[in-house]
């Protein structure tokens, strides 16, 4: 396990990134790894640098200083990619990785292959949070980062119900609740809650998915144009892909969103007999055994005809 101490000493300067399109893990271990920096390391000016993510997020404590300004010219002493699988998936912050004098990565996607200069890795764990839990001393995390840290873990377990959530989840999870969060009140307003137009969106994808491969497979696809009319922006479409998942009898689950003219982004959800990550990796993306993602040219039954066909595939070997 890396010792946060060693990394950062002599570091005047640390930039912490997380993946493009943010999700809960995403912003509460940035978030997390970011307070905690700050208030044991006064003397280390802290950046943390992430695109549009939920409203419901904003309530974290220091989601009002990330910056979203990536025109500076500066070389960072020490730049954490955090719940990031490879370099790409940094978008912009990705220049400031290039430049840092020292790179760490800390994920749990089985498809990272190691990229920084200094990598914690654990495929096993349940998320990034948790991972940052394990850096931390525990004794020294506030509530404040208690919050941040318990949303994450929280959300990338599906609130405790997907398999990746382990006995040390659990453990850390308790550790974080015995902080005084209102842990009830975070997975309800960050978690469950919906806007009217989300609730819109998703009774529309659920309304228009189709079923294949004798009822194994389901897919949904929502266009640029639809959501152009119900208001609504990509952060808006989480959940959407678990949703269909959650339909009894079906292995696997694709939902695809319109990003350009041909261009769809991706998601994908197992319930274990296939392996995701496998075809993500396949067409340039990457994941878990049963979440994972990508991003593909082509018509929407072009995109969904290529993802299938491997499903297909894997369908069949786990039968003989």
């Amino acid at each position: 396990m890396i010792q946060l101490t060693e990394l950062l000493q002599g570091a005047k300067t640390v930039a912490i990134a997380g993946h493009i399109r943010p999700d809960g893990d995403c912003v509460g271990s940035c978030m997390g790894l970011s307070l905690y920096i700050r208030k044991y390391f006064p003397e280390i000016a802290v950046t943390v640098y992430l695109g549009d993510f939920q409203d419901s997020y904003q309530f974290l404590e220091g989601t009002d200083q990330i910056s979203r300004d990536y025109g500076k010219e500066i070389s960072y002493d020490v730049f954490f990619a955090l719940d990031c699988a490879d370099m790409a998936r940094l978008g912009e912050a990705g220049r400031y990785f290039e430049t840092a004098k020292k790179t760490v990565c800390i994920d749990h996607h089985i498809s990272n292959q190691a990229f920084a200069q200094v990598n914690y890795i654990e495929p096993e764990a349940s998320s990034a949070s948790e991972l940052v839990c394990n850096i931390l001393e525990a004794d020294k995390i506030t509530k404040e980062m208690a919050e941040a840290l318990y949303m994450g873990i929280a959300h990338d377990t599906g609130v405790f119900s997907y398999s990746c959530t382990s006995s040390r989840t659990m453990r850390t999870a308790g550790m974080l609740m015995d902080k005084g969060i209102d842990f009830t009140k975070i997975i309800d307003s960050t978690y469950n809650e919906k806007t009217y137009l989300q609730n819109q969106i998703l009774g529309r994808a659920l309304l228009e998915s189709i079923m294949m491969l004798d009822n194994q497979i389901i897919f949904s696809a929502i266009r640029q144009k639809e959501m152009k009319f119900y208001g609504v922006e990509p952060k808006d479409l989480d959940g959407i892909v678990q949703q269909l998942r959650n339909t009894k009898g079906v292995e696997a689950a694709i939902f695809l969103y319109e990003t350009g003219p041909q261009e769809f982004k991706v998601s994908m959800r197992s319930n274990g007999r296939i392996d995701v990550s496998r075809i993500a990796c396949y067409f340039g993306g990457g994941g878990h055994v049963k979440a994972a993602g990508c991003t593909m040219q082509g018509s929407v039954y072009d995109v969904v005809n290529n993802l299938v066909a491997h499903m297909d595939k894997q369908l069949r070997q786990v039968e003989t």
